[in-house]
Parts: structure tokens; sequence; C-alpha cells
């Protein structure tokens, strides 16, 4: 039940901050998809502890903070590696061991070096993260383990 509260919220929020409207009828459209999508979710059984981890609610704002800096820096330093006048790319695969215990903090991370620029997740097994690193510094960004570190602070 505190799921279905707290994914109310959420869906709440994000319907006000997308729409920005306060008209009757657009907050009465809110509410009517906001009521079927809980109602379809709570049908589909999707609503549950790893699927909407309350622990998280607070800290993985700081999270995504500290993640949408790293996203910016790396943005910029792909780009000025691409449209500098040397190109300094240096392309590889590299392998990383993870910290993370739950299947939820492997996604986590692999979404996380894959939102980063000039690094993709390739695969995850057996506690190793393969990616692909696009310069020398985002590969020593993931090989210093900063992230998974931070994952694991989460506690996930």
């Amino acid at each position: 039940m505190l799921s279905i509260l707290f994914l109310t919220l959420i869906l709440s929020l994000f319907w006000l901050l997308l729409s920005w409207q306060f008209a009757p009828f657009v907050l009465g459209c809110g509410v009517v998809s906001i009521a079927l999508t809980l109602y379809l979710a709570q049908r589909m059984r999707v609503v549950d502890a790893e699927s909407l981890p309350l622990n998280l609610s607070a800290r993985i704002v700081w999270y995504w903070l500290w993640l949408a800096k790293e996203v910016a820096l790396s943005n910029w330093d792909v780009a000025r590696h691409i449209w500098g006048k040397r190109i300094h790319i240096n392309p590889r695969v590299i392998q990383v061991k993870t910290p993370m215990k739950t299947p939820f903090g492997l996604m986590l991370y692999a979404n996380s070096i894959t939102l980063t620029p000039g690094t993709v997740c390739i695969d995850i097994e057996d506690g190793q993260v393969t990616a692909h690193a696009l310069t020398d510094s985002a590969a020593a960004g993931l090989e210093s383990g900063e992230m998974g570190e931070k994952i694991r602070r989460l506690g996930l």
C-alpha cells in the first residue's frame, strides 16, 4: 500500500512538472491518467519493493545530481576530444569489477555507465561489467570505481 501511495505522489508531481497547467480540465485529465496508470500497475503486479525502492527515495536524489554533473563533464570531455585540433580518442573495451549486491544495483550501474557520454556498458557477468570507453579519461573514470562506490553506498 505504501508503494502505491508513493507512486501516486511521484506520478502527480511528474504530471504537474510536465504540464504546469492548473485548469480544471487539465487537472482532471491528470487525475484520470494517474488513476488508470495505478490501476494497470496494480493489476499487472509491477509495483513492489524492488520496482519502487522506498529506501532510496531521498538518497538517490544526490546520486542523480552527481550523475548529472558527471554526464555534463563527460559530454564536455568527449566534445573536446572530437572537435579539438588533435583528436585524442583511444577506443577500448575494459572490464570493471562491480561492488553491487542486487539486480537493481547492477541495472543502475550499467545504465549510469551508458548514460555517461564516451562509455557504453556491453555486458554484465559474474560481478564484472564489460564496457566500451571512447577516451583514456573515460576508461580511467570507470576504472577508478567512483560510480560503483556511490551506488554501493546507496545500499545496492
